[in-house]
């Protein structure tokens, strides 16, 4: 049996606030020395995935964007693959819709509601950093954005929200929520992207089991899709009460020091948490 990694980053893999994946450290070196794939499924962009990659030398595919895109790099799986284009080394096959076409409808669904936003593709490299948190190099590199707008409903009520989802549906897209955003996407999520890689992991493998780790409510197709589904704490020590599937593991540790704890259970001591 073979074990394959899906996690996603915000809140999960990495701190909700400072950013860093130190806590994980001690999993992710078991993964490392086990050969396990960590497959990122995340609403980053390609370009901040890419930081990860090369950071935690992880050369195995990954997933933009919720589900947006998965990037296989060349020559990784054996069989014939299926994909949409190549970009740079990647093999790429595309679920999303295009970021200028979401954008462009979130800014009308602003216009025609009166309902006031802000998003990354109307805010400066600046004001994505203040805004997040992130440097102004991440930020930077987080609106180089191809399937996934990031807004934010400014003095956010139930009513508001509920008009502009309504009104994305209505312009025949989509929409989900991370830690700290609001996201308008096409027909896409990362539940169908983690079944179609996986998949292709069990054509090349044939006798996989697959592990999802996430933290919210934008992780629950994923969650939803793998054998292992595990859920993290958010900050406050508080699962996301949201969440409800009983199939769902709750392991103890917030953010990335749940995600060690989960790894560990699960891969060194064979526990089911």
């Amino acid at each position: 049996m073979r074990y394959i990694i899906f996690t996603d980053l915000d809140g999960t893999l990495i701190d909700h606030d400072t950013y860093s994946y130190e806590a994980a450290r001690p999993a992710l070196s078991l993964l490392k020395q086990k050969d396990i794939p960590l497959i990122f499924c995340t609403s980053k962009t390609r370009a901040e995935i890419e930081v990860y990659v090369k950071e935690l030398d992880c050369r195995h595919p990954f997933i933009s964007e919720n589900g947006g895109g998965i990037f296989i790099p060349e020559e990784y799986f054996d069989i014939d693959l299926k994909f949409d284009h190549k970009l740079g080394n990647y093999n790429v096959i595309e679920l999303g819709t295009s970021y200028s076409k979401l954008k462009d409808t979130l800014i009308e669904i602003s216009k025609s509601s009166g309902i006031e936003i802000i998003n990354f593709g109307n805010m400066t490299t600046e004001e994505v950093s203040e805004d997040t948190g992130l440097d102004l190099h991440s930020a930077g590199l987080a609106k180089i954005r191809e399937y996934d707008e990031v807004f934010r409903i400014i003095d956010e009520t139930e009513d508001k929200a509920s008009r502009i989802m309504e009104l994305i549906g209505s312009a025949g897209y989509n929409h989900t929520r991370g830690g700290r955003y609001w996201h308008i996407i096409g027909n896409n999520d990362k539940g169908k992207a983690v079944r179609i890689l996986s998949d292709i992991y069990k054509q090349q493998f044939t006798d996989v089991t697959t592990i999802g780790l996430g933290d919210s409510m934008n992780d629950l197709p994923m969650l939803g899709s793998v054998d292992i589904p595990v859920l993290v704490q958010k900050p406050g020590s508080l699962h996301d009460p949201s969440i409800t599937d009983p199939k769902i593991k709750h392991v103890k540790g917030i953010g990335p020091i749940g995600w060690n704890n989960a790894i560990s259970e699960i891969i060194e001591k064979g526990s089911e948490i």
